[in-house]
């Protein structure tokens, strides 16, 4: 089993080194780190799940993208630049900017509008399957 697990963690830690676009999400500083082609590019504050919820942690590609979605759960919530990557969980656009850098959603990665705008069009450039998306306690 032992094996299995170190295998296991062998194999993410290839996908994550070969993958030409990464989002690094670091919940304990609150910050997205954004990685093309090996090289450091963007360093955003970024807000996850406030007390009583959750962001979930690991390894994750992109599923969907809306360039304009609205929350089916919380009242219809704006969700400008949305990259679903897993269930409803999404990195998105707020308009709560004043709240980045500390957890304050329910669970999604929120970030300023033009940071999301910009990490949507890289994904774009790049390819779902090409983005890696790694989120870490």
């Amino acid at each position: 089993m032992r094996l299995l697990a170190a295998a296991a963690l062998v194999l993410a830690a290839a996908a994550a080194a070969a993958a030409p676009l990464e989002a690094r999400i670091d919940l304990s500083d609150q910050r997205m780190t954004i990685i093309q082609q090996g090289q450091v590019t963007h360093r955003w504050p970024v807000s996850t799940a406030r007390a009583g919820k959750f962001t979930p942690t690991g390894l994750f590609s992109v599923k969907t993208m809306k360039r304009m979605h609205y929350s089916t759960i919380y009242n219809n919530a704006p969700m400008p630049w949305s990259i679903f990557f897993h269930g409803n969980f999404a990195i998105h656009g707020t308009d709560q900017v004043e709240r980045l850098g500390r957890p304050a959603s329910a669970g999604c990665v929120r970030l300023h509008p033009e940071h999301a705008k910009i990490l949507y069009r890289l994904v774009q450039d790049y390819g779902r399957a090409e983005t890696l998306i790694e989120i870490v306690k």
